[in-house]
């Protein structure tokens, strides 16, 4: 086995990613090492590289949509075994012992750790990770397809189905791109009436292909109308980061109806409190930990669910990162070592 690895990492704030060689990570009692296969890229990783997140130490390896084969287990570790697939996203482990975990509510963890801030990430050959970490990927799932789920997917595939909608409901997901295009797939297979909503003619071809029931386009109409002329959506879930898109949509929510957002904008959002008298409702939803990244894989296998991606070699990852933030991509880049 080689002794160094090829890792990119960002050494100062708002400093260009460095390809560097580094030694191989060993494992600690309650760690696994993964020898990396494929990482996402998303565009939280700008906070990395603008040294922007809370806490954030650098220099730092980037990286939290991580899927590859467990290369190396700590003493302490009976969950995985060496050539397990495994894959780890955002969150990057839990105390177990604050009122959050004790709840077993592990992603509102009071030290939770995240992939690629707390400690070094994906962005690199091998990773090291607390076991409670990593989720089992499921054989159908190629590791390039299997990377983006545990970001996207998993926020997308958890926020609906905690969301208190049902088979038959009308679910409506606002934007079409590296969250909403997952969105649309999960609402379709899970029984939902689904309404893409976006902007644009062009796109409604795109929508259905993915599952859409439904398309309005807000250059022809306002989300609310549209969706007042479809009888209204029990649920509308955000994950365009718009602010105008988003709030536009709650007049377009049954009574006792539900906005759910995983995208915020940077901006205030702006809402009349009228609509809310009805018992309409503005909720947000995290992402979710390892055995819900596991279970959002395991769904996407069983239902044939796949993210639209882009590869890139580790020496691209400058040049990754910038369409991701340029909103190039369709939909979802993803690092190949």
């Amino acid at each position: 086995m080689p002794k160094t690895m090829r890792a990119v990492r960002v050494s100062k704030a708002g400093g260009p990613f460095e390809l560097v060689e580094r030694e191989i990570p060993e494992v600690g009692p309650s760690q696994i090492r993964i020898k990396v296969e494929a990482c996402g890229i998303c565009h939280s990783d700008a906070f990395v590289k603008g040294g922007a997140y809370p806490g954030l130490v650098l220099p730092r390896v980037p990286g939290h949509e991580i899927a590859g084969r467990v290369d190396a287990v700590g003493e302490q570790v009976t969950s995985f075994r060496k050539g397990d697939r495994a894959g780890v996203g955002w969150h990057g482990g839990h105390c177990f012992v604050c009122n959050a975990c004790r709840k077993g509510l592990f992603i509102n963890c009071e030290r939770a750790q995240v992939t690629g801030i707390s400690f070094d990430g994906g962005y690199a050959e091998y990773v090291v990770v607390p076991y409670e970490a990593a989720a089992r990927i499921p054989d159908k799932l190629a590791a390039a397809d299997a990377a983006p789920l545990l970001c996207a997917g998993i926020t997308t595939y958890n926020s609906l189905r905690n969301s208190g909608a049902r088979a038959g409901d009308t679910v409506a997901v606002v934007g079409i791109g590296g969250l909403g295009h997952l969105a649309i797939q999960y609402a379709a297979r899970m029984g939902f009436r689904t309404v893409a909503v976006s902007r644009g003619k062009d796109k409604e071809e795109l929508a259905r292909s993915l599952g859409a029931h439904e398309y309005i386009d807000t250059q022809r109409t306002t989300a609310a109308e549209g969706l007042q002329r479809l009888g209204g959506a029990d649920l509308v879930l955000a994950t365009a980061p718009n602010n105008q898109a988003i709030s536009s949509t709650l007049d377009g929510l049954k009574v006792r109806g539900k906005l759910l957002i995983v995208a915020a904008p940077f901006e205030p959002m702006t809402v009349s409190v009228f609509p809310l008298l009805s018992g309409k409702t503005i909720a947000g939803w995290p992402s979710g930990s390892s055995i819900d990244s596991e279970e959002t894989m395991a769904f996407s296998a069983l239902t044939s669910v796949r993210p639209r991606i882009e590869t890139f070699k580790l020496e691209q990852a400058e040049q990754a990162l910038a369409k991701v933030l340029e909103n190039r991509v369709r939909f979802r880049a993803v690092l190949v070592p």
